[in-house]
């Protein structure tokens, strides 16, 4: 073999003019090489060269090819064992996979998505009759126990798709559910969220989902799932005040004391309608948005509450005005989904845009 370019061990030749031009890191691993070559297994032993990689220290720093080592390993492909250094590219750690950006949820905390065919006009057939229920607006027969399955009368359903609150107003476990708040006042507290009062149908829809459910847990009532059913209790002549000013005034506080029996937000975790909204039917009435009537009659009643009174989805209360105060009267919040609200956004961006230019173009 023609050899007479290498150095042995213990020759102090001077490097060659080929090898002088590569890096020091470079001509140690093509060093290491050719001593595999001199000693045979023995530089397997050292890790210099052989089947395996070779350390970190003796390979190039550079993926180029040293000038000369094309030469040397072809000398003798039998003999010479190879070097497996790795390509800087491989000895590079990758950068880590950035992480997929987590989809919105359609509504805002504290809130539930309600979506499906919502049936306008629905029959519902009573099979036992139960007792009597009281209450200030008038006396209907409390029904036991409705007929399976309640019947759609519309030709086509409607698909609705809102948000609502999971929990009366102020949405908060533990806490009692706000009353003594009249329709406008609500439907502000509500506005100060981004939101607002729900519609008729968003509250039969939330409540009795797409079975058409005559209670949010079912066909049969059960005062065990939800706050109902208790006695009634005649209220004062004088009326109350809003629920602030009451709690400040010890006589007001003292009637309501009498009168009173919510129960905490969350207390019944058996009332949940189909879609995740608790306490619809008992606990407090709750105020809906009539969109079809112009004020002071925009103002209904849903839900029930806690006395011996019909509590259930359908039902509708529209004889008090937007001023009505009731000790049992309470209310829950609806929006739009955010994916709803960043089309409109995105919408408005563009129409801006386009208005802008033509404003430029003028």
């Amino acid at each position: 073999m023609a050899l007479s370019i290498l150095h042995t061990p213990g020759q102090a030749k001077a490097p060659s003019r080929a090898s002088s031009r590569l890096p020091r890191r470079a001509r140690l691993a093509l060093l290491t090489c050719v001593t595999g070559l001199l000693i045979g297994p023995a530089a397997t032993m050292i890790g210099g060269c052989g089947q395996g990689n070779a350390p970190v220290g003796a390979c190039p720093e550079t993926s180029a090819e040293a000038p000369g080592a094309s030469a040397i390993a072809s000398a003798d492909p039998a003999s010479a064992p190879a070097c497996s250094c790795p390509s800087p590219a491989a000895s590079e750690s990758a950068p880590p996979a950035a992480a997929e950006p987590q989809a919105r949820p359609p509504c805002a905390e504290g809130m539930v998505l309600v979506q499906g065919n919502y049936c306008p006009n629905v029959e519902q057939r009573c099979l036992e009759h139960g007792k009597e229920g009281k209450s200030t607006v008038d006396s209907e027969t409390i029904c036991m126990k409705f007929e399976k399955p309640s019947v759609c009368l519309s030709a086509a359903r409607v698909p609705m798709r809102f948000c609502m609150d999971r929990y009366e107003y102020p949405n908060t476990e533990g806490e009692l559910p706000r009353v003594l708040t009249t329709w406008l006042e609500a439907s502000q507290l509500c506005k100060q969220q981004g939101k607002r009062l729900c519609s008729e149908s968003e509250f039969n829809f939330a409540c009795e989902g797409e079975d058409m459910l005559p209670y949010s847990y079912g066909f049969d009532r059960d005062a065990s799932k939800c706050n109902q059913d208790k006695e009634y209790r005649l209220p004062p002549e004088e009326p109350l005040r809003p629920i602030a000013d009451c709690m400040r005034d010890k006589r007001c506080t003292a009637t309501l004391a009498k009168l009173d029996q919510r129960e905490p937000i969350g207390s019944h975790p058996n009332c949940v309608s189909p879609f995740g909204v608790f306490d619809l039917n008992g606990n407090a009435n709750e105020f809906v948005m009539l969109r079809y009537k112009q004020p002071p009659h925009r103002s209904a009643l849903k839900g029930g509450w806690w006395g011996p009174v019909r509590a259930r989805c359908r039902p509708i209360v529209t004889h008090h005005d937007e001023k009505y105060l009731g000790y049992e009267v309470g209310f829950g919040c609806c929006s739009k989904p955010l994916d709803v609200e960043d089309a409109k956004d995105g919408k408005g961006a563009r129409r801006g845009k386009k208005k802008g230019r033509g404003r430029g173009a003028r």
